[in-house]
């Protein structure tokens, strides 16, 4: 196999012009693509990526008084799947700062739920059930640039404050926020706000409806659900409509590309069809005569998948525009070079059936 490797490099260095048209070509056709198809489907993994934020993929419950939602509901979201993240919040009680009792009032909610880690609290509380975080909307309202302090609530409680939170988008209409999280809740707390965060936008009717199907409420009339279904939907028309035109154009390019390698090399073998028809009067057989021009065919689409890759990532860099990524480039080379043999097959055919006697006979 390896002799016929170095045989078929050879063959390549002997036909210099040739060669280079046949890498131009290869090189040619990765640019176009990358840089049009590839530049697309840069653009389309940017906006679904967008779309598939934690903001876009949540299911916000609100429960009026007297919906009967309480913490117990934690335990049963618990066992639906699709759910990434999900928290319950009581209603909101105004707190101050505790060191200033007439200062700016903040709403201060308790917060049912684990993985609060995702917003800044740590996995091990101080005093549990009694230390809240703030975000830094309500800690500048306390007057609190440190992070630390305490908050007096008007129903006579108070909690210390232990630091700072972050407030993703999913919880930016709970603003200015102070949340104590409750690592061991009765189940009996009364809950205003139920936030779930599906796995994939795809996921978000489905577990909207199993969400709803667990709140528990004593009076549904009183339940409000807000989801993000729309965008999910929008999505699906995003990917499907990007990602046809995608594939066409690649199709298109790929076919195009392919016949102009056929054309080119069966102009080779008509050139060196004496040269063949030597090999075969020394011994060769069929089968090493196309598996040559295969092994030929395969070096000069590789050179021209590579150069072409990286003359396509640098274009892309400079201009500015989104990479595509290494599962599109890879798919693309090996998409590429199996055209590319493809396409020299028939040629490699035609090259290994040429008759010795005629060839080689003297006119």
């Amino acid at each position: 196999m390896w002799a016929v490797v170095r045989e078929g490099a050879a063959s390549a260095r002997s036909q210099p012009v040739a060669s280079a048209v046949t890498v131009l070509m290869v090189v040619g056709m990765i640019l176009t693509v990358m840089l049009t198809t590839g530049r697309t489907v840069g653009a389309e993994q940017q906006v679904l990526g967008s779309i598939d934020s934690a903001g876009t993929r949540s299911i916000t419950v609100r429960a009026e008084a007297g919906a009967g939602v309480t913490s117990s509901v934690m335990d049963r979201l618990a066992g639906i799947e699709g759910i990434e993240w999900a928290a319950g919040f009581s209603q909101a009680v105004d707190a101050t700062n505790s060191a200033v009792p007439d200062g700016v009032k903040v709403p201060v909610r308790l917060a049912f739920g684990s993985h609060f880690e995702r917003l800044g609290v740590p996995s091990r509380i101080p005093v549990p059930g009694s230390t809240a975080w703030a975000s830094v909307a309500a800690l500048e309202q306390l007057g609190m640039p440190d992070g630390i302090g305490g908050v007096a609530l008007m129903n006579g409680a108070a909690y210390g404050v232990a630091g700072s939170l972050d407030v993703p988008d999913f919880l930016r209409g709970l603003e200015p926020a102070v949340f104590v999280p409750q690592p061991t809740p009765s189940g009996d707390e009364v809950l205003s706000v139920v936030i779930v965060i599906a796995d994939s936008p795809q996921l978000v009717a489905p577990v909207s409806d199993a969400v709803v199907s667990v709140l528990g409420a004593d009076d549904p009339t009183k339940i409000t659900v807000q989801t993000s279904e729309a965008l999910a939907h929008l999505r699906g028309l995003i990917e499907g409509q990007l990602g046809s035109f995608s594939r066409g154009l690649v199709v298109a390019l790929l076919g195009l590309t392919g016949m102009l390698v056929a054309i080119l090399l069966y102009g080779l073998v008509m050139m060196r069809r004496k040269d063949f028809g030597r090999r075969r009067a020394l011994g060769a057989t069929r089968g090493l005569i196309i598996g040559l021009l295969l092994a030929q065919t395969g070096m000069l689409a590789l050179t021209g998948i590579l150069v072409g890759s990286v003359l396509s990532g640098v274009l892309l860099l400079a201009s500015g525009d989104p990479w595509p990524g290494l599962a599109f480039t890879a798919a693309l080379g090996i998409l590429t070079l199996i055209t590319a043999l493809l396409a020299a097959l028939v040629p490699a055919t035609i090259a290994s059936r040429r008759e010795p006697i005629r060839e080689l006979r003297v006119p």
